[in-house]
């Protein structure tokens, strides 16, 4: 069966946040914003379990002048990891942005997903730096 991306419910990314980003880390799982009627979630589903999530915001870093949003949120489950499930959340997230005129992405990549990001098309803007208790990061933008 095909993966499914769709958009989904705020209180539908909490699991997967839970289970994937913030496992063992005490962070929280609910984000500012969360809310926002700007605000998108997309939900992967394969064999019609959810197995993968992103959220994207509207967004206002000084390091970008343009509409942009921010990629947060983004996980896939240790099960699936590797059959693509990731890129197509991402790929499904681009072409919603470009479609309402959105003309930059950025996120704060975890250093060990930095070279997923990459090979979507995303770069890295400046220096790394550290998320406490989580680790080094990296911003990390594409164009749309």
């Amino acid at each position: 069966m095909d993966t499914v991306i769709k958009k989904i419910k705020t209180e539908d990314t909490y699991l997967i946040r839970k289970e994937v980003l913030r496992k063992g880390i005490d962070l929280p799982y609910k984000f500012v914003g969360d809310f926002d009627d700007e605000t998108y979630h997309l939900g992967a589903f394969f064999n019609d379990k959810q197995v993968g999530i992103v959220t994207l915001m509207k967004s206002e870093n000084n390091i970008f002048v343009d509409n942009q949003y921010q990629l947060r949120g983004m996980a896939t489950l240790i099960e699936v990891r590797g059959k693509g499930i990731g890129k197509q959340i991402v790929n499904e997230a681009l072409s919603l942005l470009r479609n309402d005129g959105v003309t930059t992405l950025w996120c704060n990549a975890r250093e060990e997903a930095s070279s997923f990001y990459k090979g979507l098309g995303f770069t890295i803007v400046g220096e790394s730096f550290i998320v406490e208790k989580v680790g080094v990061h990296y911003v990390m933008t594409i164009d749309l």
